[in-house]
């Protein structure tokens, strides 16, 4: 009988630094989705809607634009729409210009409400992924992509929005 050797106690090392790191970025999103909910009142993909409207002329968008930018479908969009409409941050209306074609608008409420938001936490992330060497970039996405495929969730529909949950469902 042949014994196995045993593995190197470094890729165990590697591993649990590996978890530690994954474990990390996940608590980081859902504290900071707390503290977004505390200040502001909004969830990340809330916040990512009212930002998308106040960086358009007028601060509109339809809502299939919103869900392209967003990469979500128009049904997360609707429903996300629906939830900021009855706090009053946005409103709907008809274009001036074409009126089957209806216009999710910013509204002072939703303004205020985005200026009072702490940042959120993908656009620290985005500070940080731009300032790095062009590798770099290439070299984490590559690293993201894999561990995704490891915890088999590459199929897994997404959109850039750090968060933990459903993008358009209500937390119950």
């Amino acid at each position: 009988m042949s014994e196995e050797p045993l593995p190197s106690a470094i890729p165990v090392a590697r591993t649990d630094a590996a978890l530690i790191a994954l474990r990390r970025i996940l608590r980081a999103t859902e504290q900071h989705e707390r503290e977004l909910a505390q200040a502001a009142g909004l969830t990340p993909a809330k916040l990512r809607v009212l930002q998308i409207l106040a960086g358009n002329e007028g601060r509109r968008a339809t809502p299939t634009r919103l869900a392209g930018q967003m990469g979500v479908s128009q049904a997360t969009v609707t429903a996300l729409v629906d939830q900021l409409e009855k706090r009053g941050l946005t409103q709907r209306e008809r274009s001036d210009t074409d009126r089957r074609q209806l216009l999710v608008l910013l509204t002072e409420a939703g303004a205020q409400a985005l200026s009072e938001a702490p940042d959120a936490l993908q656009q620290h992330f985005v500070q940080g992924f731009t300032a790095l060497q062009d590798w770099e970039q290439a070299m984490l996405v590559a690293g993201l992509e894999r561990v995704a495929a490891m915890l088999n969730a590459a199929g897994i529909d997404a959109s850039p929005v750090l968060t933990l949950g459903e993008i358009g469902r209500p937390k119950t």
